[in-house]
């Protein structure tokens, strides 16, 4: 009920922007009568979502650009990243219009992410996600082109990552991704996990299940609702930390044997 007068209302005031606005307050005052607000106000975080919304359609147009060509492939994620939001049609006219906007080769994303610092910049989980969906982003149409490397690389530095951080985060997502969907059987499946984790074959016991708790805790559902992602984001969130589960259960498959 509320997400309907939120977008009355947000409409009203401050127009089709506001609408979307309203449409997060009103779904989180929902979630939060339903489940109990454990603690969060909702309208504290709306502006983080919309801020994280626009950010991430934006920087997604700038990467599917980055070498030179949108292809289907990118197209087709971006098309399944709506669907999973369930956004309505009017609010995907929004995302494609910020899409457009970051694919424009004339168009500088330097005042997005000083908005996106400005509002969330002292949210590190927040910001780690954000990071991980312009991964898989650019990893769309199977090629991780230098262009699209570079760019990434620029908007970790503007998001306060170093290069060596960066570079670490950039090959446990890769390796994440290859247990999506279940557990992966290849020959290099096991180097893959422990890279999924950030630790190697070397790591103790005791490290391991430190850099899993870590993990799994940047991508626990009330912590990253708490700091203001899309209640919708949340499923793609959940697809991440089975990643995580599944690589982590291997390495420990493998050291009891």
């Amino acid at each position: 009920m509320f997400k309907f007068i939120g977008v009355i209302a947000g409409y009203l005031l401050f127009g089709f922007f506001g609408s979307l606005f309203g449409f997060i307050a009103g779904s989180f005052i929902d979630r939060m009568k339903a489940y109990g607000s454990g603690g969060m106000n909702p309208l504290q975080n709306v502006l983080r979502q919309g801020v994280f919304l626009e950010t991430v359609f934006i920087s997604m147009g700038k990467i599917a650009k980055a070498d030179g060509h949108v292809s289907q492939h990118e197209i087709d994620h971006v098309e399944q990243f709506m669907q999973k939001l369930g956004m309505t049609a009017q609010h995907r006219l929004q995302a494609i219009a910020w899409f457009k906007q970051g694919a424009d080769p004339a168009f500088n994303i330097e005042a997005t992410y000083n908005r996106f610092m400005a509002v969330c910049g002292n949210t590190r989980n927040l910001k780690q996600v954000l990071l991980a969906y312009l991964i898989v982003m650019a990893m769309a149409d199977g090629h991780f082109h230098p262009a699209e490397e570079a760019l990434l690389t620029d908007i970790a530095a503007r998001l306060g990552y170093s290069q060596d951080a960066f570079k670490q985060l950039l090959d446990m997502v890769l390796n994440q991704s290859h247990f999506a969907g279940g557990q992966e059987n290849s020959a290099t499946a096991l180097d893959d996990a422990y890279k999924a984790l950030g630790v190697t074959r070397n790591s103790s016991d005791q490290e391991i299940k430190r850099a899993y708790r870590k993990l799994m805790s940047q991508y626990h559902p009330d912590k990253l609702i708490g700091q203001g992602l899309p209640e919708d984001m949340i499923a793609m969130a959940t697809e991440k930390s089975k990643e995580i589960q599944q690589a982590h259960d291997l390495i420990k498959k493998s050291r009891v044997s």
